[in-house]
């Protein structure tokens, strides 16, 4: 393992302990307060770099809204801000990334792959980047499946999660990040 990878996956180990740390603990962790004696963290996919790509960022400067379903309320409108372009498993990829309109920060990039509704939770799953900059047509970014996550729904119905659109859905399997809960 280079320095590189041994931090990445330091920072990761973090992240995941942070994580399960906050579902064990916290007031507004999505665990029902009754099952968290139990919860003795979450199932993750073993760190894999090669679920590390590297995405070529199109920027969508008049974004079309995308109306995203939910598990339990209402349709959510966000739009569609940018398009990320990547190589997995020597094949070719396309995942967009919303936001609410009037919204800054996080680029939310919800997606299914063929471990959805096996592996891993049955709508899908979650990955938000922050890049430290805003993104021009050309950026390269590090796309990291080995953060995808289960949004709360799948811990309790009390949330309305946005479902994966079609165009997310991935004709591949990501076996990096959460399992099913």
């Amino acid at each position: 393992m280079t320095d590189d990878s041994a931090e990445w996956a330091q920072r990761l180990a973090a992240n995941r302990e942070e994580k399960d740390q906050f579902f064990a603990e916290h007031r507004q962790s999505p665990i029902p307060p009754e099952e968290r004696d139990d919860f003795d963290g979450l199932d993750y996919y073993q760190p894999d770099p090669d679920y590390r790509v590297t995405a070529t960022v199109t920027v969508h400067d008049d974004p079309d809204p995308v109306e995203m379903e939910t598990t339990n309320g209402p349709a959510v409108r966000y739009l569609r801000i940018v398009t990320f372009s990547f190589e997995l498993d020597g094949e070719s990829y396309d995942l967009h990334g919303y936001r609410q309109e009037g919204e800054d920060g996080a680029i939310f990039v919800p997606f299914r792959d063929k471990t959805t509704g096996q592996a891993t939770y049955e709508n899908g799953r979650y990955m938000e980047l922050e890049p430290d900059r805003e993104l021009d047509d050309g950026d390269e970014i590090t796309l990291d499946f080995n953060l995808a996550y289960s949004p709360f729904c799948a811990f309790s119905e009390t949330f309305a999660c946005p479902l994966p659109p079609e165009e997310n859905w991935l004709e591949t399997t990501v076996e990096a990040g959460e399992r099913a809960p």
